[in-house]
C-alpha cells in the first residue's frame, strides 16, 4: 500500500482546505492510504505552509518525497520568482502553488530545476484533482540516485587529467560563453547554513551553475563535471572533474575514482543518466546536458526529478529510439536537453545556432 501524509495548518485557508480534501479523495481512490502518524517509512508528505513564513518538514530519510503546498498572492509578474523561494525554504522536492486571482484560483507546479507549469483543469472539479494526481504520482514514486562511493585508486598518471579532461575544460568554457550555464537562484542566501547543507544531502541541489558535461575515457568509464562547481572553469581532478567508474545498484550509488590526496566533490545528480547511456551505447563518446531547448526535438513525457532512475530510463529510452543514438538530442520535459555525440566537438558543431534559451513548460 502506498502511503502519504498531510501536515501543516490549513485552518485559516478555505482554499487549502478544499484542495487538501479533494486531493485526499483522489489519492485514496487510486490506492493511496493517508497515515496520520507520519512514520519514518512514509513515501509522500504534503506540507501545507504559509508562503510568508514557510515551515519545513525534516525528513528522516532520502526516500521521502515532500511536496510543499502554499496559497499565493492575487497577482505576480513571475510565479517562479515569487514561489521558488518558498519551495526552497520549505525544503520541498516539489511545490504546488495556488495563486489567487480575480476569478478562480490558478494552480502551478514548481520543480527544483526551476520548472514552472500550470494545471489546465478548473480548480475544484473532478478533472482538476485527477490532473493534479496524475502529475504528482510519478514524481513522488521516483527513486533518487545521489549517493556516492569514493575510491582513492585513480592512477597517478591521471591526477592532472588527460586530453579528455582538457576537452571538458574547454567545452565548459564554451558553454559559459554561450550563456548556457544559467546560475540557479541563490539558494545559500535563502537558507541558513544548516538547512542548506541538509537540502544538498537530500537531493543534491546547489552550486554555481546548472548543466553538466561528460566524455568517455574507456569502456563505460567517463569523466564528468562534478556537482556544485562552476562548469565554466573546470580544472582540478577529483573536485571539478570526476572519473565515474561504476554504479552500485544495491545502494544505489555512483562509484568514483579519485586521487588519494583529494577531498572530493560529489558527482552530478545526472551521473546515473550518463552511466546508462554510455553503458548501452559504446558509440557515444560525449554527453552534454543544458537547461535550454531546440525546435523539433523528441521529449520525455514526464518531468521526473533530476537524479532519479526514472528520468535516466526515460532519457535512455528516447536515445534508444533515435535514428543514430550516438548523435541524439532528447528533450527533458519542463527541464532541458540531453545531447549525445561522438565527442564534445561533434555536439557543439550540431547545436551551433539552434539553441533556444527558454525551455517550454507544459
Amino acid at each position: 500500500m502506498n502511503t502519504f501524509a498531510m501536515i501543516g495548518s490549513r485552518d485559516g485557508s478555505p482554499l487549502l482546505q478544499e484542495f487538501a480534501a479533494g486531493l485526499q479523495r483522489e489519492m485514496e481512490s487510486n490506492g493511496y492510504q493517508l497515515d496520520e502518524e507520519v512514520p519514518p517509512e512514509i513515501q509522500l508528505v504534503l506540507n501545507f505552509v504559509d508562503a510568508a513564513s514557510p515551515r519545513h518538514f525534516r525528513r528522516s530519510g532520502k526516500g521521502i518525497f515532500v511536496v510543499t503546498v502554499a496559497e499565493g498572492k492575487p497577482h505576480t509578474d513571475s510565479i517562479l520568482h515569487t514561489a521558488y523561494p518558498v519551495l526552497i525554504r520549505s525544503l520541498g522536492n516539489l511545490m504546488i502553488y495556488l495563486s489567487i486571482g480575480n476569478g478562480e484560483p490558478e494552480t502551478y507546479f514548481l520543480t527544483l530545476e526551476q520548472g514552472c507549469y500550470s494545471v489546465k483543469e478548473s480548480f475544484g472539479t473532478e478533472g482538476y484533482f485527477r490532473e493534479v494526481f496524475e502529475r504528482l504520482q510519478p514524481l513522488a514514486t521516483s527513486q533518487l540516485v545521489i549517493d556516492n562511493h569514493f575510491f582513492p585508486d585513480l592512477p597517478e598518471t591521471l591526477w592532472e587529467g588527460d586530453g579528455i579532461t582538457r576537452d571538458i575544460h574547454r567545452s565548459g568554457k564554451k558553454l559559459d560563453e554561450m550563456n548556457l550555464l544559467p546560475a540557479p537562484f541563490p539558494i545559500q542566501e535563502l537558507l541558513p547554513p544548516k538547512d542548506y547543507r541538509h537540502i544538498q544531502r537530500l537531493y543534491g541541489i546547489g552550486g554555481l551553475s546548472y548543466g553538466n558535461l561528460s566524455a568517455r575515457r574507456e569502456e563505460n568509464q567517463f569523466w564528468m563535471s562534478a556537482r556544485g562547481v562552476n562548469k565554466g572553469n573546470l580544472h582540478q581532478i577529483g573536485r571539478d572533474i570526476l572519473l565515474i567508474k561504476g554504479f552500485d545498484d544495491s545502494t544505489p550509488a555512483m562509484e568514483i575514482s579519485i586521487p588519494p590526496h583529494i577531498e572530493p566533490k560529489r558527482a552530478s545528480v545526472d551521473a546515473i543518466e550518463h552511466w546508462m547511456i554510455y553503458t548501452e551505447h559504446p558509440e557515444v563518446g560525449a554527453i552534454i546536458h543544458i537547461h535550454a531547448w531546440m525546435d523539433g526535438v523528441t521529449s520525455t513525457e514526464i518531468n521526473y526529478p533530476c537524479g532519479t532512475v526514472q528520468l535516466a530510463e526515460a532519457v535512455a529510452d528516447q536515445i534508444r529510439k533515435a535514428e543514430d543514438p550516438s548523435r541524439a538530442v532528447v528533450g527533458l520535459k519542463n527541464h532541458g536537453l540531453t545531447i549525445t555525440g561522438r565527442d564534445l566537438d561533434d555536439i557543439f558543431e550540431r547545436i551551433d545556432g539552434r539553441i533556444l534559451p527558454q525551455v517550454p513548460m507544459s
